[in-house]
């Protein structure tokens, strides 16, 4: 390590946060396949498009990031006659400008449960709320210049097809995921989608739209459906598209359990980072449309995410007959699995994050969809692996110990240290604020040595 570096031995462990508001019921344990995204019948209130002024942004706390993104030029005017960002449901619980300018609590200002120092939250209720808001993180769309050529839509039924779409987010497509429904848009997705306005172009093959399945999608808009079935064949033709669109060969493959979604959740975030394609596989062989995408791409090596219990070292052999290399990155558990993910590193595979100053992001277990929906975090602005809480509660011990690895620190100046981030994805169902907040102490810059 540079001696430059901040030096992050003899950190000591912060204590844990005092419990402050009332804590969740913990969730049930994820279920074996496709779980339906979580739905809750609370009714958020739009926050207006009109321009906000920099107080009132910081107010409302920035981030359902959305909010700080809704708005037009200095005049309220939009460029060249296109939509500006539509509005966005904001946090249950989050006030307006005027009412933080009245004098309400920190709570209702936001804070904590949208942001601290070190932590931003996307609030939604579900992934489609999720998706919509990270999207517009990514792009803010303001300008035609802030917006994506294409969005990628995918079924609210269909992880896997989510997690294999977040390749597109890779460049040169650079298509955040969607969330639609068999027979209509949610509204946070027509919202997000009515502000992205994606119009295509070159990079895109010329489709504002990637469908992936029978999804309800905008009309008049150029689309590309892609026909969705088992994992494995979606994600096989979700590579295909991306071999056509991206005029490359994969660097890497990564092969990801199709029956156990929590243990494939980390790999949205690296598929969005790296543009290698996910493959699924379960037990002891390969299904055929994963062997097919493999077979066009001889020489690229496969790493295998997830232990021998979801894909078995026999399906492991079957990848090296087929003449590729084959590497597994695993953790006993679905928390473990993604923290030896994050700190994996193969010469240009894997995020190799065992030293402070990078982004994180963290998700919820049971909600696999919320992979796809943040991969876009994960592929822009910090560049972050997907970490993984199993309670709304309490932050697992393997993930406590990673954040103090990884804790940053400084010996005299401050600022010229390096810092963490950690985007969180949820509501407080998913993850409460007194998790939040440990996640904040642990990112937080800390002093080492030197005088007080």
């Amino acid at each position: 390590m540079s001696p430059n570096r901040p030096i992050n031995a003899d950190v000591p462990v912060p204590e844990p946060p005092a419990t402050a508001t009332r804590a969740p019921a913990g969730k049930a344990a994820a279920p074996a396949s496709k779980p339906a995204p979580r739905r809750r019948s609370r009714r958020r209130q739009p926050i207006p498009g009109a321009l906000k002024a920099i107080a009132a942004l910081v107010l409302v706390a920035v981030v359902f990031i959305v909010a700080a993104i809704v708005g037009g030029s200095s005049g309220g005017e939009q460029e060249s006659g296109r939509a500006g960002p539509a509005p966005t449901p904001a946090p249950a619980g989050e006030s307006t400008a005027a009412e933080t300018a009245s004098g309400q609590s920190a709570e209702g200002l936001g804070f904590p449960t949208v942001a601290t120092g070190n932590t931003t939250r996307v609030g939604g209720s579900d992934p489609a709320a999720n998706a919509a808001a990270v999207a517009l993180a990514v792009f803010p769309s303001t300008t035609p210049a802030q917006q994506p050529a294409a969005v990628t839509l995918v079924g609210d039924d269909d992880w896997a097809a989510g997690i294999a779409a977040a390749v597109l987010m890779a460049a040169p497509v650079r298509a955040p995921v969607l969330v639609s429904g068999a027979d209509e848009m949610p509204e946070p997705t027509a919202a997000a989608l009515e502000a992205l306005d994606p119009q295509g172009d070159e990079s895109t093959g010329g489709s504002a739209i990637f469908a992936i399945g029978d999804v309800a999608g905008p009309e008049g808009e150029e689309t590309t459906r892609v026909k969705a079935g088992s994992p494995a064949a979606t994600a096989a033709a979700i590579a295909a598209l991306r071999d056509r669109l991206f005029q490359a060969p994969p660097a890497h493959f990564l092969l990801a359990p199709s029956d156990l979604p929590e243990l494939a959740m980390p790999a949205a975030a690296w598929a969005a980072r790296s543009g290698d394609p996910v493959l699924f596989a379960a037990g002891d062989s390969l299904p055929r449309p994963t062997v097919a995408a493999l077979e066009r791409h001889p020489k690229a090596p496969v790493y295998v995410l997830g232990p021998s219990s979801a894909i078995s070292s026999k399906a492991v052999r079957q990848i090296g007959k087929l003449g590729h290399e084959a590497h597994r990155v695993s953790g006993e558990d679905p928390v473990v699995n993604a923290v030896a993910f994050a700190r994996y590193g193969d010469g240009g595979f894997g995020w190799n994050v065992n030293d402070p100053g990078h982004g994180f992001v963290i998700a919820r277990t049971d909600s696999p969809l919320d992979a796809a929906a943040a991969a876009p975090l994960s592929g822009s602005g910090t560049w972050g692996p997907l970490l993984l809480t199993d309670s709304a509660t309490t932050l697992p011990a393997p993930l406590r110990e990673y954040f103090l690895d990884v804790k940053p620190g400084y010996t005299t100046n401050p600022t010229r240290a390096f810092y963490n981030h950690v985007w969180v994805i949820g509501d407080q169902e998913a993850i409460d604020v007194n998790q939040q907040a440990e996640v904040n102490a642990l990112a937080e810059l800390a002093k080492i040595g030197g005088e007080g």
